[in-house]
């Protein structure tokens, strides 16, 4: 396995024992994976523009959408696109975008942060329910904004 594999390996196992243990909800996960997914694309997108001479993904909206979140996507965009690689600037830049998120999100973890998230989510139940009813759309989605309660 690469190297920069493993903080994917470990954001995966992370995520999946922060649930288990009722610390965040499994739409953590799920947004992860959704901007991972963009990231990845606009990787893609930056590296065919760079190949044909069109316009290019600014960096700024790279970092930021690895600051959002997708930076594991950013991580396979460059290794597997072999894009964005050797500018040191750039890769600075990224290694400080995926460390911010990382202390959002180990914040996330701490009673104050946890309690924020639970408190954020409860009034985005209680909008979506007042708003949409009991719907079965909004039941999943209500489903994936519960905390599992283990402990």
């Amino acid at each position: 396995m690469k190297i920069w594999y493993l903080p994917i390996a470990l954001l995966l196992a992370g995520l999946s024992y922060s649930y288990w243990l009722g610390y965040t909800p499994a739409l953590l996960g799920l947004i992860y994976l959704l901007a991972s997914v963009i990231s990845y694309y606009l990787y893609a997108k930056d590296k065919k523009a760079a190949k044909n001479g069109m316009w290019r993904v600014p960096e700024n909206t790279l970092h930021l959408s690895a600051l959002l979140g997708g930076w594991p996507g950013s991580i396979l965009g460059q290794q597997k696109l072999r894009h964005k690689t050797k500018k040191v600037s750039f890769r600075i830049l990224f290694f400080i975008t995926l460390l911010m998120n990382l202390c959002l999100l180990f914040w996330l973890h701490t009673p104050d942060g946890s309690h924020k998230l639970y408190i954020y989510l409860y009034k985005i139940e209680y909008w979506v329910t007042n708003q949409f009813g009991s719907h079965m759309d909004v039941h999943i989605l209500l489903k994936l904004i519960k905390f599992n309660y283990l402990r």
